[in-house]
């Protein structure tokens, strides 16, 4: 065969070879394949109550609440956008804490898991605090997140609990603290348990200043969190169709053999009871937040922050 004889691909207006042109754009000379970058992310995600997939837009706008009225978990970030007004405040760092005190590991170790609770949230531990305006009133904000372990209550989010309590005793405020955990942190034992006798004396703390302590029970909120913190609240508010209690469902039915009642464990279940004062939409809860805590806090004379 002679060097004629060869084909060559044709150039472009370039001198590089001129790609061929895929089916659809010989048909549709104006549509251009989108590249994969351009592609937004998780556009869609799925509503945990019904399994309906939600346009991702409508939840933001809605407040990562579902059309069925679902309030679906949030982290400290938006909890803080929400709440304070315009989400203005100041976040107050956490205190540093010893990391894996026992040198536990089970399936992995500890310090791995704590490892990637922090690169997945971006947030040092299970809690987080803030200070800023709630319906006008200076208040400290702590907020549980559950994406961090379960929201678990170990020694470093004890000792956010304790500088929390401390900050509003400074600043003469009221400590507001959304609750969100399945417990305490089993990888920290006896440590972890520990921290529920060190939060409660830090309540005491507010109460002997005079200080409200107002508790929003999120979705969930048990185990031993749900024995210390979460119910010495002046005032319990909870969002609904959160799940509050100390142990399962199943636990508890199989120790006195009978079936529970249904919505058993409910945040509307227990304001039947008197456990909780009020269910309260999320966006309503500024509001009610604010008028609780200005009701609460009327004729004190406060310090300067």
């Amino acid at each position: 065969m002679s060097m004629a004889e060869i084909k060559t691909p044709a150039s472009g207006p370039s001198g590089q070879p001129e790609r061929k042109r895929g089916w659809l754009s010989r048909i549709a000379p104006g549509v251009r394949k989108i590249a994969k970058r351009e592609s937004p992310e998780n556009l869609w995600e799925k509503c945990p109550a019904t399994g309906e997939m939600i346009y991702r837009p409508d939840l933001e706008a809605s407040l990562w609440v579902t059309p069925a009225g679902h309030p679906m978990r949030i982290g400290p970030d938006l909890r803080f956008a929400y709440t304070f007004d315009d989400g203005v405040h100041e976040e107050i760092e956490a205190p540093t804490s010893l990391d894996d005190p026992l040198h536990f590991t089970d399936q992995k170790s500890y310090k791995d898991r704590l490892a990637a609770a922090r690169k997945s949230t971006g947030e040092p531990d299970a809690m987080a605090i803030a200070y800023g305006k709630v319906g006008g009133v200076p208040a400290v904000v702590l907020v549980q997140d559950f994406a961090f372990m379960g929201g678990s209550l170990g020694v470093a989010a004890g000792e956010t609990f304790l500088k929390a309590a401390e900050e509003a005793v400074r600043r003469d405020a009221p400590l507001v603290i959304f609750t969100a955990s399945g417990g305490a942190r089993m990888q920290e034992g006896t440590l972890s348990l520990m921290q529920m006798a060190r939060t409660t004396i830090a309540i005491q703390t507010l109460k002997a200043a005079g200080l409200p302590y107002v508790v929003v029970l999120t979705d969930p909120t048990t185990g031993g969190v749900l024995a210390s913190y979460a119910m010495l609240g002046d005032v319990h508010i909870a969002e609904p169709s959160a799940t509050i209690g100390f142990a399962g469902r199943r636990v508890i039915e199989e120790t006195i053999r009978e079936t529970l009642p249904q919505g058993f464990q409910t945040a509307e279940f227990l304001v039947e009871r008197g456990m909780v004062d009020r269910v309260v939409t999320r966006k309503d809860l500024p509001q009610v937040l604010g008028s609780i805590l200005g009701t609460l806090m009327m004729g004190r004379s406060r310090k300067a922050a």
